[in-house]
């Protein structure tokens, strides 16, 4: 094929695509293309430099050199209303919805049809009513607050907003990070409809079975680099780990040896009987020094009032918390912290950071009295003390001293574990801790997780991801409908075994097939 020719069938060429902040390379000269109605993959490491190629191509950001094509014409770096022009549209995983507004003005925002200049609410309804149900989403109400709705809902809104402006190019960034099966499903059966109608989709995405699940080949970006490109049947998943990482990971999972403290009087922590919020009932668990215990379920279970429960965050209606056998009461995370607990959040940005301060600062929060002994904060201590655990889990050195905002969503999990180590608690309570982050740092949390149980700390934990609790833990508890209905161990902790249990069928029944790495 000519190049005229190739040019006319892509919807996407870049050439010569750099962007620099600061001493960091972010993009380095960058090229390939996307033909038309293609399903390109866009993978790599947190801050390979995905979210600033999408930032570029969403027109947010400037490149230093290089150039886009879109349909063939030449984009307009840094003007997001021409990048709309062109029909680029994006659904991003840090959701760009406004709490506080409704789910017709975020969708609709910032072209909302009007009447002589006054924005027509009947109009806006009914143009989001359509949109809901056209894309199977009619049970949201478009007069809900965001802020009413759970955060797979919220991301499904992120989506559908894209979707609803007609792209003819959609980007979708990390779309299924907190999505349950069933939405993953969802979002399948919409990619195969624009997939359909001619739409170009640029995915981008840490888990592998979804690259290949929905996408047609993939592009690897390596350090601001481009690694390659492949059609995805041409690939193996050990090829594209190397591509990402720049080596062989070995196996994803760290080799697992029972440190369970059975001779201890008991357990860690342990909870009787918890009730609180419209759903969770009756939930009770033991979690020993030296274990990691999985909590299975599906989305909306009453897992997340469960972790906030333990970590005072959350008030129970009826139930007792017991730390190390004694009764505690959890008026607020400060009472947990002082009892030697952690909590690392679903919502890293929003519950689990101070973006605006540093790593140093965030970091060291939770023990700020211990580095203050006559009352100011000892900063070389500070420094060296936070310096040792981002050392440990890998974090740059500049995390000392920048805002964590300007760091990769890898890094910036990574800090939100280290301020929990520097705090040296006892248990931690860990709520999909790999969520959106890239292979090679959910690598390093996996092994971060089986060190802590070999140390002695105890390890609640949660993933949407079934395959991480089967290889991380050493036994596994299921939710179901606010209540556990099963615990299992040993050869017992299959991927089968667990979404029987989440789907609360009964021991006769068996389990519908899913994908591996289907959300539980």
């Amino acid at each position: 094929m000519t190049d005229s020719n190739a040019a006319r069938t892509a919807a996407v060429t870049i050439a010569g695509l750099s962007k620099r902040f600061d001493a960091t390379v972010a993009l380095e000269d960058v090229g390939f293309s996307v033909a038309r109605s293609e399903v390109r993959a866009l993978v790599g490491e947190n801050g390979a430099g995905k979210s600033t190629f999408v930032k570029i191509l969403s027109g947010l950001i400037k490149p230093d050199s290089g150039s886009v094509e879109i349909f063939g014409e030449k984009l307009r770096p840094g003007r997001p209303k021409f990048s709309h022009h062109l029909g680029v549209q994006t659904a991003y995983q840090e959701l760009t919805l406004a709490p506080d507004l409704t789910v017709t003005q975020n969708m609709l925002l910032p072209y909302e049809p009007s009447i002589a200049g006054q924005v027509s609410k009947r109009q806006s309804r009914q143009r989001v009513e359509e949109i809901l149900e056209r894309l199977e989403l009619g049970y949201v109400r478009p007069s809900a607050l965001v802020s009413e709705l759970d955060l797979p809902t919220r991301q499904k809104i992120e989506i559908a907003k894209a979707i609803g402006r007609n792209p003819q190019l959609l980007l979708l960034d990390e779309p299924t990070s907190t999505l349950s099966a069933a939405d993953v499903d969802w979002l399948g059966r919409q990619i195969d409809k624009l997939r359909a109608d001619g739409v170009t989709i640029l995915f981008i995405s840490h888990r592998l079975p979804e690259v290949r699940r929905f996408c047609d080949s993939l592009t690897v970006l390596r350090n601001g680099q481009h690694a390659g490109s492949y059609p995805i049947d041409e690939v193996s998943d050990d090829d594209v780990v190397r591509l990402i990482i720049g080596r062989s990971l070995g196996t994803i999972y760290p080799a697992r040896s029972d440190h369970r403290q059975k001779d201890t009087p008991q357990p860690a922590l342990e909870a009787r009987d918890i009730t609180a919020g419209p759903l969770l009932s009756d939930a009770s668990l033991k979690l020993w020094p030296g274990e990691v215990l999985g909590i299975a379920g599906l989305q909306g279970m009453g897992q997340r009032e469960l972790f906030e429960c333990l970590f005072g965050a959350h008030k129970m209606r009826k139930g007792q918390i017991l730390v190390a056998g004694r009764p505690v009461t959890l008026t607020a995370p400060a009472d947990a912290v002082r009892m030697g607990m952690s909590l690392v959040p679903e919502e890293r940005k929003t519950d689990g950071l101070f973006l605006e301060l540093s790593g140093t600062r965030n970091a060291s929060l939770p023990v700020i009295d211990r580095l203050s002994p006559f009352g100011w904060v000892d900063e070389a201590n500070e420094s060296r003390a936070v310096d040792a655990v981002f050392d440990r889990l890998g974090v740059h050195p500049r995390a000392l001293y920048k805002p964590v905002a300007s760091f990769s969503g890898g890094n910036q999990q990574k800090i939100a574990i280290a301020k929990w180590l520097l705090a040296d608690s006892n248990i931690m309570l860990m709520f999909d801790p790999t969520r959106g982050v890239d292979i090679g740092t959910k690598h390093e949390i996996y092994v971060l997780i089986r060190e802590l149980a070999e140390a002695g700390k105890s390890v609640l934990f949660y993933s949407t991801e079934v395959p991480e609790l089967v290889n991380l833990c050493d036994r596994v508890q299921v939710i179901y409908q606010g209540r556990m209905v099963a615990e299992l161990a040993s050869d017992n902790i299959t991927e089968e075994e667990i979404m029987r249990h989440a789907l609360g069928q009964s021991p006769g029944q068996s389990a519908p097939g899913h994908a591996a790495g289907a959300p539980a």
